[in-house]
C-alpha cells in the first residue's frame, strides 16, 4: 500500500507506450481516487494530458499541484511551457516560467521553456540566449530542435543544421529534430 502511488505511475507509463489514451487516463483516475492529493500523480497526469491535447486536465492538475506547493518549479514550468507551446496566454506563461526560473535558475528545462516562450512571442534574440544556455547545460533533442528553429528563423540555417546534425548523430530517430527539420527544410 505504501508504494501504491508509484505502482500506478509505473502502470500508466507502461500503458502510455503500449495502450490507449483512455486506458492511461483510467489508471490515473483510479490512482487519484486512491490518492487525491498526490502531487506526483497529478503532475504525471498533467504531463500526459498535454501530450494528448487535453488542456482541461493539464490546467486542473498542474494548478492543483501549484496550489499544494506554490514553489513547485516543475509544475510552474510545465504549465507555462504548455501555454507557450500552444501559443496561448503568453502573459500567464511568462509569469509561471519566470517564477520557475527564479526557483531553479540553471534548469535546462526551464531555460528551454523561457526560450520557447520568447520565440513564440517573436523575441528571437532573447529566445536564442535562453536556448543556447539550456543547450550548453543539456544538449538534448527537444532543446536542440528549439534552438535550431530559432537559428533557422534568424536566417542562420548553417547553425541550425549543425545543431540538428549533432543531435541526429547521437539519436538518428530523434522525433523533435526530425519533425522540426521536416517542417522547416523544404
Amino acid at each position: 500500500p505504501e508504494q501504491s502511488a508509484q505502482l500506478y505511475l509505473l502502470e500508466a507509463r507502461i500503458l502510455a507506450e503500449h495502450g490507449s489514451p483512455a486506458e492511461v487516463l483510467s489508471v490515473y483516475d483510479s490512482a487519484l481516487e486512491a490518492h487525491p492529493d498526490d502531487d506526483d500523480l497529478l503532475y504525471a497526469r498533467g504531463l500526459y494530458a498535454a501530450e494528448i491535447g487535453r488542456m482541461d486536465i493539464v490546467e486542473s492538475d498542474l494548478r492543483r499541484v501549484i496550489e499544494n506547493n506554490p514553489n513547485n518549479a516543475d509544475a510552474l514550468n510545465a504549465l507555462g511551457y504548455t501555454y507557450a507551446d500552444r501559443s496561448i496566454r503568453y502573459e500567464e506563461a511568462q509569469d509561471l516560467i519566470s517564477k520557475a526560473l527564479q526557483l531553479k535558475p540553471d534548469s535546462p528545462a526551464i531555460l528551454d521553456s523561457m526560450g520557447w516562450l520568447q520565440f513564440r512571442m517573436g523575441n528571437l534574440t532573447a529566445a536564442r540566449d535562453f536556448l543556447e544556455r539550456a543547450f550548453t547545460i543539456l544538449p538534448d533533442g527537444e532543446i536542440g530542435a528549439h534552438l535550431g528553429e530559432v537559428l533557422w528563423m534568424m536566417g542562420e540555417s548553417a547553425g541550425a543544421e549543425a545543431i540538428w546534425r549533432q543531435i541526429l548523430d547521437e539519436d538518428h530517430d530523434n522525433k523533435h529534430v526530425i519533425e522540426t527539420r521536416s517542417r522547416l527544410v523544404k
